[in-house]
């Protein structure tokens, strides 16, 4: 066996290295995006906001109570019946609302918010008429829901019977309905008042604004407002459109011995090649060319 006989092997070894040089993995970008914000929903039963005047006192006291107040996002949910208010009536408790139904509900996500307030057989009380009631509503329902990219909704209902004061009344959406008693008291009811924008959207069944003189139980003035049924919410801002994705190409450099900056072309660097690519490519080239002299001084050594 002489020398020639390693010669042909490392010419075609050669050869193959230059095609493996000249190929390179390509190179890919990838982008995405990003989803916006929950919405947000409120409900409440009864809520109640008194200034109460003390015939031995020079001051009033100023009385805020709520019953199944609730608030999303979220999923939140609540039944009491009954709501008290202590320290009154000559020191005794007094129940504001007593009801045979009181729900209250509320969820929100991103996609969706949504509110509920309902009371069934409610009775409403004030401090100084523990025997008269306020207000006594058979049903009242309030409903706020606001989807992503919809136009909000708002409606409220109080069907059935409402008396005020002893005496029943017919409520009408055209404006609010006054009640008076002599030496009782005045109540002005606004019935089912909504509102909505691009965004949100707001129900309150029933809204009473209160003044009444009992002149007993010590209490010489009430004066405030009772809302029932109270619903509201907020759109969620939805999921944010998607990005398209977008190659991150760069210039690329490389350095020569004097400390100078080659940019290739930015073809090159979008198909995975960079700025070592025609080197690479010019150097595969001569191997080619060395391993080809090489088989033929082989073949002519064999022929001698």
């Amino acid at each position: 066996m002489n020398s020639n006989t390693f010669r042909m092997p490392a010419a075609v070894l050669l050869a193959t290295g230059a095609l493996a040089l000249l190929t390179a993995p390509p190179a890919f970008a990838t982008g995405g995006g990003s989803t916006g914000g929950e919405g947000k929903a409120g409900a409440v039963v009864l809520r109640a906001g008194l200034d109460v005047g003390l015939l031995d006192k020079t001051v009033d006291v100023p009385l805020k109570t709520t019953l199944n107040e609730v608030s999303a996002p979220a999923t939140a949910e609540k039944t009491a019946l009954s709501v008290t208010l202590d320290g009154v009536d000559g020191g005794q408790p007094v129940s504001v609302l007593r009801a045979d139904v009181a729900t209250s509900k509320a969820t929100a996500d991103r996609n969706r918010a949504e509110a509920e307030a309902n009371l069934v057989n409610a009775s409403v009380h004030v401090p100084g008429l523990p025997l008269l009631s306020l207000v006594q509503v058979e049903k009242v329902t309030s409903k706020a829901v606001c989807e992503a990219g919809k136009k909000p909704v708002a409606t409220s209902n109080v069907p059935g019977a409402v008396t005020v004061l002893g005496k029943k009344v017919t409520l009408s959406a055209g404006g609010p309905t006054k009640v008076e008693v002599p030496k009782v008291g005045l109540v002005s009811l606004e019935l089912s008042g909504t509102e909505t924008t691009s965004t949100t959207a707001a129900a309150a069944a029933l809204r009473l604004k209160v003044s009444v003189n009992p002149l007993d139980l010590n209490v010489a003035q009430v004066e405030g407002e009772v809302v029932l049924g109270e619903a509201h919410c907020e759109s969620p801002a939805g999921p944010a459109p998607e990005q398209p994705a977008k190659p991150d190409v760069k210039p690329q450099t490389a350095a020569s011995g004097t400390g100078a900056g080659i940019t290739t072309d930015a073809g090159l660097a979008e198909t995975g090649g960079g700025s070592l690519t025609p080197y690479i490519a010019g150097g595969a080239l001569v191997l080619l060319g060395i391993g080809a002299t090489a088989l033929v001084v082989t073949r002519r050594g064999r022929a001698s």
